[in-house]
């Protein structure tokens, strides 16, 4: 590197370059000389970057907002199981007898009425032909019992007929009476023992169980199948007993469903008792069994909320604000046009808003957009949208 000198500055060291040689004086110079030059390069690569560290960050455009005051609607959340609203137990109610048909599927649908399983009947309907001809042989009998019991009235007193025996004519028809009662009854047990082979569908519903086999034995009381009750699901919520007290039957709440949609209700029950060991309270929430077929099933654990009104809420583009290390800020605009971070907390999520609790006022205003660019204190200009 070659540094260029003035002349006042070459003869103030005591350079000569018009002099062909160097005086002895000269040479004792050039050490001082050395020393001078060497200061000025060092100075010439420091004082660039001196200038380049006192350079101020230049200002990054942002956009800027104020907090607003919504109306917004306050909902419960809570979690919880679909379950059937009503289930009815279907068995046998005769017993010794075979499973011949099953004449349904899990998940059929089915109306009140209609056959569900069918046991064999054979022994039975024997059984039936068995008391109809008991029957005719004790209408028979009685039919003769009454013949003889006419006469007995018409002779008795008579030298035509004893008294002993008009008694017992009497007496026989009674008992030709009550043998035919007997056989009537014993034809009904039958035929309706007969009848219940047939196992049918006390009530519409959807089958959630299925437990008869066909071949099977089965014992009087035996369940064979199981019915929810016009197909009507319910959602079981769990609600914390601080907040159960917000609730009350006829609110509207709604449930998620797996396809990402979701259902409407209403609830139908608060139960009264607190589950001591959760310190959580059961709501009951019924659906249209319309909306409920095939987007719900008993058993899903979902999540849902409670339509509790509306309120006013303080709320922020969700832009607006950041997570950082564990918490939620935004940034301020002050007047020196820069920036300071604040830390909020927030609540409520309705579409791109976002509701702020508490840490800022509506007077504020914050950074709307490029807030992951950003450290409290840098400066900042505003810019459009």
């Amino acid at each position: 590197m070659f540094i260029l000198l003035s002349t006042p500055l070459r003869e103030a060291v005591g350079l000569n370059m018009d002099r062909p040689a160097w005086s002895a004086k000269s040479k004792q110079r050039w050490p001082s000389c050395s020393a001078l030059l060497l200061l000025l390069g060092m100075g010439s690569l420091v004082f660039p970057l001196r200038l380049s560290a006192e350079t101020p960050k230049p200002a990054l455009t942002v956009t800027s907002t104020r907090p607003e005051i919504r109306d917004w609607p306050e909902n419960l959340a809570a979690v919880g199981r679909i379950l059937p609203w009503r289930e009815v137990a279907v068995g046998a109610e005769i017993g010794g007898e075979r499973i011949r048909q099953v004449l349904v599927d899990l998940g059929a649908w089915v109306e009140a009425g209609k056959p569900l399983v069918v046991l064999d009947d054979l022994a039975l309907r024997i059984a039936c032909d068995q008391a109809q001809a008991a029957l005719a042989e004790a209408e028979a009998a009685l039919a003769e019992a009454r013949a003889n019991a006419k006469r007995a009235r018409q002779l008795k007193g008579t030298a035509g007929l004893s008294e002993q025996q008009a008694e017992r004519d009497l007496i026989a028809e009674q008992m030709a009476q009550a043998r035919l009662e007997a056989a009537r009854a014993r034809l009904a047990e039958t035929e309706l023992r007969l009848a219940r082979t047939r196992i049918n569908a006390p009530v519409a519903g959807i089958v959630s169980a299925l437990h008869a086999i066909e071949g099977a034995l089965v014992q009087p009381g035996q369940e064979l199948v199981r019915l929810i009750h016009d197909g009507r699901l319910e959602w079981r919520a769990e609600v914390a007993d601080t907040l159960i007290h917000r609730l009350a039957p006829g609110m509207s709440a709604w449930v998620q469903t797996p396809d990402g949609g979701r259902i409407e209700g209403q609830v139908r029950l608060i139960e009264p008792s607190i589950d001591p060991r959760t310190l959580t309270g059961r709501v009951l929430v019924q659906f249209p069994v319309a909306e409920t077929r095939d987007r719900l099933r008993p058993g899903m654990f979902v999540r849902g909320s409670f339509a509790l009104g509306h309120t006013l809420a303080l709320t922020l583009p969700q832009t607006a604000v950041q997570l950082e290390q564990g918490q939620t800020r935004v940034f301020v605009l002050g007047r020196d046009q820069r920036v300071h971070a604040l830390e909020v907390k927030i609540g409520r999520r309705l579409g791109d808003r976002v509701e702020v609790l508490s840490g800022l006022g509506p007077e504020d205003q914050v950074v709307e957009r490029g807030v992951g660019f950003l450290n409290d204190g840098d400066l900042v200009r505003i810019g459009g949208p």
